[in-house]
């Protein structure tokens, strides 16, 4: 497996090893031991799917407190993945890094705690796959507007289909500080 850090070294691209031929491939999608050799310490405790069509945006999404780190890939299809720096005292509080994950690139994202999530489906369809550390908690269900002009996430695409909940996020200058997760000193 190959791991790049990304602009932000928090974020990390995973590309597996692909082990193929005529009959289709094989591939490692998750080994602790692995991952924790090449310096990402995960520990899994849920996984989400979401199927989504063309242009269809969610995110940005964080929960705090009781952050999750995400593991994402693609299943089906393709879509442009961004992680958000929200962490306070963060040397890059605000900034963001993408990359285009998809079926047939294999490629992962590591997204850890303390960073907003989101995607835009860039094919027909996507099927998204999510390996979180903690669970899902309600009470600490949070996000960010996707279009904040402070971020300046250069989406490619313009008018996304949203839901409610997103459509009405608040802009990070509108966020509690309290509201947010600290960067590690």
């Amino acid at each position: 497996m190959k791991v790049t850090p990304l602009a932000i070294a928090d974020v990390k691209l995973i590309e597996p090893q692909v082990f193929g031929d005529a009959r289709g491939f094989f591939f490692e999608g998750f080994n602790r031991q692995r991952y924790a050799d090449a310096g990402m310490d995960i520990d899994l405790v849920q996984v989400n799917l979401s199927r989504s069509t063309r242009g269809v945006l969610r995110g940005l999404h964080y929960q705090w407190p009781n952050p999750q780190g995400k593991l994402v890939s693609v299943l089906e299809g393709e879509v442009f993945d961004v992680a958000v720096d929200i962490r306070r005292g963060s040397p890059t509080f605000g900034q963001w890094v993408a990359a285009v994950l998809s079926a047939e690139n294999k490629r992962q994202l590591w997204v850890p705690e303390g960073f907003a999530h989101g995607f835009v489906v860039t094919s027909d369809n996507a099927l998204f796959h999510y390996g979180c550390t903690a669970p899902y908690d309600k009470t600490a269900d949070a996000n960010l507007r996707w279009n904040d002009a402070r971020l300046a996430i250069d989406w490619p695409i313009g008018a996304p289909s949203l839901s409610d909940k997103d459509e009405r996020a608040p802009f990070l200058d509108e966020i509690a500080e309290d509201r947010l997760p600290v960067y590690p000193a």
